[in-house]
């Protein structure tokens, strides 16, 4: 399999990004600079690629295989780069330290802990550790929670890609369902929870749900409850949610993963995901590890559509079939059914604060 290498110098990868930057954008200016972010975003594919295969390595050694730690890659979208750009003035493309994305989704937060001391205290891993945020032991402002480790690629026997960055997001189950939930409510429900820019009541409701869940996992709570009680917490969840109407619309949104399952166990290296907003439509192409130059232009002429205005989210994911695409990335299935049956337990009063307690989970 050919990968992309870096085709442009930093500048012209810069003067591209910035076509990205203007609000609304334009088209013509767009489509100009496509053949550029197109080549700098799939030579990060080669790193991305190398990564994946240590992660996998790293989590086999820990005992943590394919089902109970699903691991997945994916290259920054084009809507998520500009609106980046267009949130952040100061930054260029060619300094971007997520393009490359890989996540794994682990059972526990001791397995969480074990795959990050895999990483950070591993002396003799090559690749330089640029930055990393527990935001478990230290939770978003929103809620969210999760750890992301960025490194820069270093490789004598692949130069070509020495500087490009990838990041790894590692989180548990629980972490992971509140951060699908988020993705589906702002794609269904005219949200930017995601973005920072959520209604009250929605914001209310993911920090009450992220504290719930912390508190289930003996993980400390977003700063603004920590000291609430958690029944108080989940008295509040239970109000917020009736008002909202969660469970129902989550539901509901699930109903729009329904033709996943008529796909069958299409087992292929990449998967074009392709989600009508207006419509509630979701397609999906897949293609072999031979064709990902194809995948590539096939990806890049979705994005294009939706720069001049096609209400469409496309993003192209590697790894294996699509049941294993389902559980990695279930925000583009609509699959919240995790979230949806958590949230259920807490506000129907089946996991209360004597079930935390037992457990040893009624940590603020």
């Amino acid at each position: 399999m050919a990968f992309a290498v870096p085709g442009y110098t930093k500048g012209q990868v810069d003067r591209a990004g910035n076509a990205l930057r203007q609000n609304p954008l334009d088209p013509a200016a767009v489509a100009a600079a496509m053949p550029i972010i197109t080549n700098w975003r799939s030579a990060h594919a080669y790193p991305l690629n190398t990564f994946q295969a240590t992660l996998r390595h790293k989590l086999k050694a820990l005992g943590l295989d394919a089902t109970s730690a699903p691991v997945g890659q994916r290259l920054k979208r084009l809507p998520s780069i500009a609106g980046k750009l267009q949130r952040f003035r100061a930054m260029d493309l060619s300094r971007m330290q997520d393009i490359a994305g890989l996540r794994a989704v682990v059972p526990t937060p001791a397995a969480l802990r074990n795959i990050r001391s895999a990483y950070v205290d591993n002396t003799s891993f090559p690749h330089e550790l640029r930055s990393q945020h527990d935001y478990v032991q230290d939770p978003k402002d929103d809620g969210y929670r999760s750890i992301h480790l960025i490194y820069r690629y270093k490789n004598a026997k692949a130069p070509a890609y020495d500087g490009l960055h990838v990041e790894l997001q590692l989180r548990t189950r629980l972490q992971h369902a509140w951060a699908t939930a988020v993705e589906t409510v702002d794609t269904f429900a005219n949200q930017a929870i995601k973005a920072g820019r959520p209604t009250p009541q929605w914001a209310e409701f993911f920090l009450l749900a992220s504290a719930a869940f912390a508190a289930m996992e003996g993980t400390p709570m977003p700063l603004a409850l920590r000291g609430e009680a958690f029944s108080e917490i989940v008295d509040r969840l239970r109000t917020v949610e009736g008002a909202l109407n969660v469970i129902l619309k989550l539901r509901g949104f699930s109903v729009a993963a329904d033709k996943i399952q008529r796909i069958g166990r299409n087992v292929s290296s990449y998967h074009l995901v392709v989600l009508d907003t207006d419509r509630f439509d979701l397609q999906i192409k897949s293609f072999a590890a031979s064709e990902l130059a194809d995948a590539t232009a096939a990806y890049a002429a979705v994005e294009v559509r939706t720069a001049s205005g096609e209400p469409l989210d496309a993003v192209l994911v590697a790894g294996g079939s699509v049941d294993q695409l389902r559980r990695t990335y279930p925000n583009y299935f609509l699959d919240a059914s995790v979230f949806v049956k958590r949230i259920s337990a807490l506000c129907s009063g089946t996991v209360g604060i004597s079930t935390v307690k037992r457990k040893g989970l009624a940590r603020a």
